[in-house]
């Protein structure tokens, strides 16, 4: 993706607007403030375009995600959308996958629209590993994935076309697997507390299917979440309502009336494959003693798109957004009220020392609208600080600062803003 380089933008120019009203035919808090706020332009249902301020949040995201993948070894590929009809034959996914976009083109030649990818990443591999000496090792990309979602009501947590990083892992033994997958754990937690939900997402445990006895799901808090799970709060540990039998309650060492019930979100997911995708494409590798044997896989998932949502869900209020610094399309949202001379040289001496600094900072250096459409504005785009510039801070020989989950703000000196605001490394 193209990224922003720019740490100012003029509000006035940005080609998007604000909305007062909600759109009729979404009922879910994230698309109707991502799309009032001008952030998503919504297609169709489940179908969203990104627009500058929501891709620069997606930018954000991509960059925490990435950041943790590369920390664990990972290499970035990005992989075809259009995947070959006889490899998910292979796999038997082709007819057993309800929710699989198949395409045809004038010849009648079938293929996927992927969405998931370990019918490509396998066979990439399999060109280019054989040894044990090539293992371990894992391939993560971040790209549009496609599903036939026919309950798409939920904006950004339940959509056709979606974004998804998906990172595949291989090994030679049980021992470096199980390693890997539980190091995955922590990372997992280290993205959400990151993205400012770790305080309400937990592990999961849920089913493993037929490979695993579990896997794992991180879900987070929320009333309008699609998803049940029942929580020990003493232990911190969570599962899945669909695999909440007693057997598994006592498995996992827990007590049924120490368990809370609670409407989640899943915003991640990680899987022991085994075998089931490398066997099907025979991708193996030669031990020391020269005999072969089938690789180990892992996979390990977070829906970009539906975190941005859940994001939305869980820290907004009333009056609109709530962004994470790590993650707000601009820190700050400078606002210049009064039409004299004066407050606006001192809000442009303001707008080029934030960007001097290398605070990113979104002007409402528009003329043509009222303080209080201004703060409404600022409230609905949420950026975590906002900066006034008037007739009264000026007065005051500062600018009025407020987070943006206060109630109040205080005037400060410019020195003293910058100061404030200096970016966290």
């Amino acid at each position: 993706m193209i990224k922003s380089t720019t740490n100012g933008v003029r509000q006035s120019k940005l080609f998007t607007k604000t909305k007062k009203d909600s759109p009729m035919d979404e009922v879910s808090r994230n698309a109707e403030f991502l799309i009032r706020g001008g952030f998503i332009h919504k297609e169709m249902s489940g179908v969203y375009s990104y627009l500058p301020l929501g891709l620069r949040v997606l930018n954000k995201i991509e960059n925490i995600i990435r950041e943790e993948m590369n920390k664990v070894g990972g290499q970035e590929v990005l992989m075809s959308s259009f995947q070959p009809k006889e490899n998910w034959e292979k796999t038997g996914r082709w007819e057993a996958m309800d929710d699989l976009y198949k395409v045809s083109d004038s010849s009648g030649r079938e293929v996927a629209l992927g969405p998931t990818h370990e019918e490509i990443v396998v066979p990439i591999l399999k060109n280019y590993v054989s040894s044990h000496k090539d293992f371990p090792l894992a391939v993560y990309q971040i790209q549009n994935k496609f599903r036939m979602e026919l309950r798409a009501k939920s904006g950004m947590l339940r959509g056709r076309e979606f974004i998804m990083k998906d990172m595949y892992s291989f090994h030679t033994t049980e021992e470096d697997f199980s390693q890997f997958y539980n190091n995955m754990k922590d990372v997992y937690k280290t993205i959400f507390t990151r993205v400012g939900i770790g305080h309400l997402t937990y592990m999961t445990f849920a089913s493993g299917g037929t490979f695993a006895k579990y896997s794992h799901e991180f879900q987070t808090i929320t009333p309008v979440g699609e998803d049940t799970i029942y929580i020990d709060e003493q232990s911190g540990v969570a599962i899945n309502k669909e695999v909440s039998s007693d057997q598994v309650i006592l498995d996992l060492g827990l007590k049924k009336a120490d368990l809370k019930e609670n409407r989640s979100i899943e915003v991640g997911n990680i899987f022991e494959l085994n075998t089931k995708f490398s066997k099907p494409f025979d991708l193996s590798f030669t031990d020391e003693k020269e005999q072969q044997h089938i690789v180990l896989m892992g996979c390990y998932g977070i829906g970009l798109s539906r975190l941005l949502g859940t994001v939305v869900e869980v820290l907004s209020d009333d009056k609109g957004i709530i962004w994470p610094e790590s993650m707000a399309p601009f820190a700050v949202h400078l606002l210049i009220l009064g039409g004299n001379e004066a407050v606006g040289k001192e809000a442009e001496k303001v707008y080029e020392s934030l960007q001097k600094n290398n605070i990113e900072v979104l002007f409402d250096d528009r003329s043509d609208i009222s303080a209080g459409e201004k703060f409404a504005d600022a409230d609905l785009l949420g950026m975590p600080y906002r900066v006034v510039v008037s007739d009264r801070s000026m007065k005051e020989n500062g600018v009025e600062i407020k987070k943006r989950n206060e109630e109040k703000g205080k005037i400060v000196s410019l020195k003293e803003l910058l100061l404030l605001l200096e970016p966290r490394t």
